[in-house]
């Protein structure tokens, strides 16, 4: 049993954390700036960011390592940093994990190199496999518990995600994938057709982060648990609609209120791992905790709707609306 499956039985669900780019930016982080090299170079700043979100409630937290393959350290002259940034992102996670009041597991974020692979690009498989064991190796060395491959839209870079992981260790690995409005991917993935595939690879969880609203990554995760009733399911949406707003900044509409509602209801959907995503706090996280450990009486809670904000929605109506 892995530590994510021990995790599992104690508690019902886990509350994951909220976004890493959206607090540096407010700590300071340039647009257009590597948040990895935030890593080494204000490591205090990333284990605040850390330290905050467990404070409001976060059981995972994921390293800020998002960007930490060669391909995309690359648009930042940083390629041949991969191990250094990687493994001090994993160090801060565990530093701040292994001082929380409660226990914390530290996930390594793996995000999407930014290359198509062949034949639509010309990227091979096999080096996007060894950008992804290369920069796994460097968070297995930094101490992480599971490794965490997110916002992906195409199966095979998921594989080859996995697969370089496995090259180097044998943590557990989970994986998410972004959907839009049409119920898929980017590259035109359907939810069922994504977990159909990724429960062969063996995966510790599966499911639906980032995404452009709370309703898309809600309805991912439905018609994943309609095809497998026993798959451990991560929700990890945005905080709502982001709109440009003052100083061409994004702006989401995902209130803390908002995302209670939606921690609320995913779960009822089938999540047992919960987290937000783009626009998130540690607010954010701090309402949604609340929600789950029903702090909250349900009826207060608001039912995400598309189109941004919510409806507060009284039990039977929550009912009839998911019979439709």
């Amino acid at each position: 049993m892995n530590k994510l499956q021990e995790f599992l039985t104690i508690n019902q669900h886990l509350i994951l954390d909220g976004a890493m780019g959206t607090m540096l930016f407010a700590m300071g982080l340039e647009q257009g700036g590597a948040p990895e090299l935030w890593n080494v170079a204000h490591p205090e700043r990333i284990q605040e960011v850390h330290r905050r979100y467990i404070e409001d409630g976060s059981q995972v937290i994921l390293t800020n390592s998002f960007g930490g393959t060669r391909y995309r350290l690359k648009l930042h002259d940083l390629q041949d940093r991969v191990y250094e940034l990687n493994k001090a992102a994993a160090e801060n996670a565990r530093r701040a994990a292994d001082i929380a009041p409660h226990p914390v597991l530290v996930a390594g974020s793996m995000g999407p190199t930014g290359e198509l692979l062949e034949p639509l690009g010309t990227m091979t498989f096999t080096e996007c496999r060894a950008a992804f064991a290369e920069q796994a190796r460097g968070l297995a060395d930094g101490g992480v518990d599971i490794f965490w491959i997110e916002t992906m839209s195409h199966l095979d870079e998921v594989r080859a995600a996995v697969e370089g992981v496995r090259l180097v260790c044998s943590q557990p690995v989970a994986a998410t994938l972004s959907f839009d409005t049409n119920g898929r991917t980017m590259m035109g993935i359907t939810a069922e057709q994504a977990i159909t595939t990724l429960r062969e690879l063996k995966l510790a969880a599966v499911g639906a982060n980032c995404g452009s609203n709370l309703p898309d990554t809600m309805a991912a995760i439905a018609a994943m648990r309609a095809v497998d009733p026993e798959m451990p399911l991560i929700a990890k949406a945005n905080a709502g609609i982001p709109r440009w707003g003052s100083n061409d900044a994004l702006e989401y509409d995902g209130t803390p209120a908002v995302m209670a509602g939606y921690a609320y209801h995913v779960y009822q959907m089938g999540a047992q791992l919960i987290g937000a995503c783009c626009g998130s706090s540690p607010e954010t996280i701090r309402a949604m905790t609340a929600a789950l450990k029903g702090e909250i009486p349900a009826e207060q809670l608001v039912l995400p709707e598309r189109g941004g904000g919510g409806t507060a929605v009284n039990g039977r109506e929550r009912e009839r609306r998911r019979k439709r």
